[in-house]
C-alpha cells in the first residue's frame, strides 16, 4: 500500500506539472497564432484558455503515464496493482478535467484587446523567404481593410485604396518566425486531433467518454514492457516515447473519415456493434494481446529461473 500511495503522489504531481505547464506553453502558441492573423477573428482569453488546456490534457495524460510506467519499472513495483492505480488515477483526472473545461465554457467571457503588432507601412508575406507575394498594410495592422500595396514577383506594384467592405479575404500573416521542424508539427497536430476527440466523446455522454478514455489509457499502460527492454532507464523511455508516439499517430488514422467509412462497411452487418465503439475495440484488442504477450513472457522467464 505504501507504494502504491508513492506510485499515486508522484503520478498526480506529474500530471499537475505537465498539465499546467502545456497549457501555458500553447497558450502563448494560440495567442501569438492570433495576435498574427489579420482580420483578427472575436477571441477571448477564456477561449484560448480552453482551447490550449484541452491540447494540454492530452499531453499530460501520456506524458504522465509513460513517466510513471518508467517509475514502476525502475523501482521494481508489483507490475498488475500498479497498472490498476494507474488505470484509476488516469481515468480519474481525465474525467476531472474534462467536466470543469466543459463547465468553464459557460462562464461568460469578457472581451480582450490586443494591441495589433507593427504599425503603418508593415509588409505581410506567407513566407519570410524571398520571391514570395506581400501585402503592404499603408494604415497599419490595425486597419486591415485599409489602403495597401501588394507586391507579387515579376509584377509592377498594385495600390488599392481599401478593401470591399463585405467581401471575403485573407491576409498573410504578420511576420513572425515559425519554422519548426515536420515531426514537431505533425505531433502537433496529432495532439490537438486526439483531444478534439476525446472532448467530442466527452459532449456525447459520459459512457462514450469513459468507453473511449479508457481503452485509450488501457492501451497505453500495456505498453509497459517497452520500458523494461534494455538496462538503460533513458533508452527506455525514448522507446516508451517512440511507442506512444506510434499510439497518437494510429489514433488519428482509425479516426479519420476514410477508416470510420471502412469500420462501418465492415459493421454493417453487426447492429449490437456502433461505428463509435470500433476505434476503443481494437485498442482494447491490441492492449489484451500485449498482456497475454507479457504474462507469457513472465512465465517463461519465470520457468528458467527455476530450472536453474
Amino acid at each position: 500500500m505504501k507504494k502504491l500511495a508513492k506510485l499515486a503522489l508522484f503520478f498526480s504531481i506529474s500530471f499537475a506539472v505537465l498539465f499546467i505547464a502545456t497549457t501555458g506553453f500553447r497558450f502563448l502558441a494560440l495567442r501569438v497564432d492570433w495576435i498574427r492573423t489579420l482580420p483578427q477573428r472575436p477571441e477571448t482569453i477564456l477561449i484560448t484558455i480552453i482551447a490550449a488546456a484541452h491540447w494540454a490534457l492530452t499531453v499530460a495524460l501520456h506524458g504522465s503515464l509513460l513517466i510513471s510506467l518508467s517509475y514502476i519499472v525502475r523501482n521494481r513495483f508489483f507490475m498488475m496493482p500498479s497498472l490498476g492505480c494507474l488505470f484509476v488515477l488516469a481515468m480519474f483526472f481525465n474525467f476531472g478535467i474534462s467536466v470543469a473545461l466543459k463547465n468553464w465554457e459557460f462562464v461568460p467571457p469578457s472581451n480582450n484587446m490586443v494591441k495589433p503588432l507593427g504599425g503603418p507601412g508593415i509588409i505581410l508575406t506567407n513566407s519570410l523567404k524571398r520571391g514570395e507575394t506581400a501585402v503592404i498594410l499603408l494604415k497599419g495592422p490595425g486597419e486591415p481593410r485599409g489602403s495597401r500595396v501588394t507586391a507579387i514577383p515579376g509584377q509592377p506594384l498594385s495600390f488599392h485604396e481599401q478593401a470591399p467592405a463585405h467581401a471575403e479575404f485573407t491576409l498573410p500573416p504578420v511576420p513572425f518566425g515559425n519554422e519548426n521542424p515536420w515531426f514537431l508539427k505533425s505531433l502537433a497536430i496529432d495532439i490537438r486531433l486526439s483531444g478534439t476527440q476525446i472532448q467530442q466523446r466527452f459532449d456525447q455522454g459520459i459512457f462514450p467518454f469513459l468507453i473511449y478514455s479508457g481503452a485509450l489509457i488501457l492501451l497505453l499502460c500495456s505498453l509497459s514492457f517497452i520500458l523494461n527492454l534494455s538496462a538503460w532507464p533513458l533508452a527506455n523511455i525514448f522507446l516508451g516515447f517512440l511507442a506512444f508516439r506510434g499510439v497518437l499517430a494510429l489514433e488519428t488514422f482509425f479516426n479519420s473519415p476514410d477508416m470510420q467509412d471502412v469500420f462501418d462497411s465492415f459493421l454493417v452487418r453487426i447492429s449490437w456493434i456502433q461505428v463509435d465503439m470500433a476505434v476503443p475495440l481494437i485498442f482494447c484488442l491490441i492492449a489484451v494481446l500485449i498482456y497475454v504477450y507479457s504474462i507469457l513472457v513472465f512465465i517463461a522467464k519465470r520457468r528458467s529461473q527455476d530450472e536453474d
